[in-house]
């Protein structure tokens, strides 16, 4: 079984530099290019057998933002999956939104790739204890 960390974000930049620095810190990523393109990955992966280990999503994006996507994550059987927001508006009231949503954090992008790096390997080693 393999563990993945998704990155969904409609930006081609931000979703190669994510997966780019994820990759290269030995991390297995897939990508997704909006909230529903995101939450088909997470079925697919889970119906091949393997696992997402944690979700990194952009909020403003077209077809399914990340705030509606993260509602209905947290609403479906895989819930517990931790999700962090990247986001380049990190407004009081979006984080408190996010939060609401069942969001665990906030990076603001652009971000810095070895702050990226640290946050994920203690989200990733803090769920797989």
């Amino acid at each position: 079984m393999k563990e993945y960390i998704l990155v969904v974000d409609d930006s081609v930049t931000a979703r190669a530099a994510a997966e780019f620095t994820l990759s290269e810190a030995g991390f297995e990523v897939k990508t997704a290019v909006n909230g529903r393109d995101g939450l088909k990955k997470v079925l697919g992966i889970h119906s091949e057998g393997d696992k997402i280990t944690m979700i990194i999503s952009d909020i403003n994006m077209p077809v399914m933002d990340g705030f509606t996507f993260l509602k209905r994550l947290k609403m479906s059987a895989f819930k517990s999956i931790p999700v962090l927001v990247m986001s380049a508006n990190p407004t009081d009231s979006k984080k408190t939104v996010g939060k609401n949503s069942g969001a665990i954090g906030w990076l603001v992008k652009p971000f810095n790739p070895t702050q990226l790096v640290t946050i994920v390997g203690k989200i990733v080693n803090g769920v797989s204890q």
